[in-house]
């Protein structure tokens, strides 16, 4: 049944709050992570851009296990609490390794491992479950989802943009060109504050507010019917021994095949090991699912739209988040940074995008409202391609300022000019992505599938880290090797960021001709 109503329920609201308080937390200590890690830790530019890259990739990846557990075991609300009390304690530990690093260089180090591990783990159990309690607060088949989720969008970006402010401004300090490295902690402290207000936030107000069009509480521990049939869409999935032991078979094998085919003479135990992990982790967990006895022809169908549109969108999160690491280290180092008369944080020139988000994020649901009611909104997967198309076109528009900038820095304002295509390509893709898993996704499978598309970040952060790591020095040493690409040596800011316009645009091209004939077949009526 189609709902016509434009209103939406209030448990959208505390859903976006304890999002934003969560995005805080983890977008302010994103901002300035990389820097802290080169500035006083002693890491070096790439070596930090493949931490960067792999702690992203696990936090989107762990999703898949606490997706899982939820749906299994604890509810989505349970895992909400358990995630952010986590990640709280998680913060902790890095302000105590940003605390203790001048004075004792070893613990300071084990710490900032400690911190990450807790923050990859609570965000395991908080990110798939919170996303995928937004469907469950309408009923099936309305047309305000699109709409919700680019609410609950504008949700995450202001909480980033408070924490792209914030924890730059107390962490992020710099005294007559000199940037005071015993600020990081502040800007961790500030960020494990927001996430422990969040979660109780949601623990207080989750029992009033977060209910189902029938008043029945959502996101409650699972209890599974024994008389149900395996038809009943609420049953739980069926997995055989033999596909689960096939499955752990086939990991394995991705892991070691990926993992030799990726490693060269420079160890790294991130980009060697946890990236492989990473990838075989997506392609083995679709294998298991595709293996469930209860799957429909067309359940099987839809599943497969959410993995080949995963695959596109991985290279759009590749690109995109090099925001945190290599576009952080150009904006620190090869960019100036005066603007309004105010010299800006290295680390806060990414908060472009969560502002360009809370300013466009109503106006493209608005948008999507209005081409539905005319008759000419595109499906879920073309605008994702118009999203990965926008992406390509803000690198190109950077790409041209550097292409003669010789010595010269790049004034900021291109920065703000590639964010903002960058945000309205995030706006054409993200929110969508969450809205057509949850119309996609069979009910058994709703929380464990948001982990599933979560993957898709994952990989495509882990595929981020490896090309932040093509970020050329800003002088050529003779003697020392360059970076390379598919055999091509960055000589250059221009020819870094084609990689990016490349690997976008053709994905764009190849999303939007499947959009309009397989994948819109095999959706079977969803747009």
């Amino acid at each position: 049944m189609t709902q016509n109503s434009t209103a939406h329920p209030k448990g959208l609201y505390v859903l976006y709050s304890t999002e934003m308080w969560e995005r805080f937390n983890f977008y302010g200590m994103r901002a300035i992570l990389s820097l802290f890690l080169v500035n006083a830790l002693a890491f070096k530019q790439n070596e930090a851009s493949i931490l960067y890259g792999g702690f992203l990739g696990l936090s989107y990846l762990m999703p898949m296990l606490g997706g899982y557990v939820s749906d299994r075991y604890l509810g989505n609300r349970n895992c909400i609490i358990l995630g952010g009390l986590v990640m709280s304690i998680g913060q902790l530990f890095l302000f105590g390794s940003a605390s203790t690093f001048l004075d004792n260089f070893p613990l300071a180090n084990s710490l900032m491992w400690i911190g990450l591990l807790f923050l990859i783990i609570g965000n395991g159990f908080f990110k798939p479950n919170i996303s995928s309690m937004v469907g469950s607060l309408y009923p099936k088949g309305d047309n305000r989802l699109d709409s919700a989720f680019t609410i609950f969008y504008m949700g995450i970006n202001t909480g980033a943009f408070l924490g792209m402010l914030i924890c730059p401004l107390v962490g992020d300090i710099k005294v007559d060109g000199v940037r005071n490295v015993e600020a990081f902690k502040w800007g961790f402290l500030a960020a494990g504050s927001a996430m422990l207000f969040g979660t109780i936030l949601f623990y207080f107000l989750k029992n009033k507010y977060i209910i189902s069009p029938t008043g029945e509480a959502v996101g409650l521990k699972p209890v599974f019917n024994q008389t149900q049939t395996v038809s009943d869409e609420s049953e739980k999935a069926e997995f055989s021994t033999n596909s689960i032991l096939t499955t752990l078979a086939l990991f394995v094998v991705l892991v070691f095949g990926i993992h030799f085919y990726i490693v060269t003479a420079e160890a790294n135990l991130i980009k060697d090991w946890i990236y492989p992990i990473i990838y075989a982790s997506g392609i083995s967990l679709a294998f298991l699912i595709m293996t469930d006895k209860t799957l429909t022809k067309i359940e099987r169908d839809r599943i497969w739209v959410m993995y080949i549109i995963a695959f596109f969108v991985m290279f759009f999160w590749a690109a995109f988040e090099q925001a945190g690491s290599s576009l952080t280290f150009i904006a620190d180092q090869q960019t100036d940074l005066h603007f309004l008369g105010i010299e800006l944080p290295p680390s806060s020139v990414q908060n472009a995008n969560s502002i360009f988000i809370i300013l466009l994020a109503l106006p493209f649901s608005w948008l999507w409202v209005k081409l539905q009611n005319v008759g000419f909104e595109p499906n879920s997967p073309t605008k994702q391609s118009f999203g990965l198309l926008l992406l390509a076109i803000g690198y190109f528009i950077i790409a041209s300022q550097v292409k003669d900038l010789g010595s010269n820095k790049l004034g900021v304002g291109w920065f703000f000019v590639m964010y903002l295509f960058h945000t309205m390509g995030e706006l054409c893709l993200s929110p969508i992505g969450l809205s057509l898993v949850s119309k996609l996704a069979p009910k058994r499978f709703s929380s464990l599938l948001m982990g599933v598309w979560f993957i898709a970040n994952a990989a495509g952060y882990a595929l981020a880290g490896t090309l932040g790591a093509l970020l050329p020095p800003t002088e050529v040493v003779a003697g020392v090797a360059l970076p390379s690409f598919l055999g091509f040596e960055i000589h250059n800011l221009y020819e870094f960021f084609m990689v990016f316009v490349s690997l976008a645009g053709l994905a764009a091209i190849l999303l939007y001709i499947l959009a309009s004939g397989p994948l819109k077949r095999m959706m079977h009526g969803i747009k």
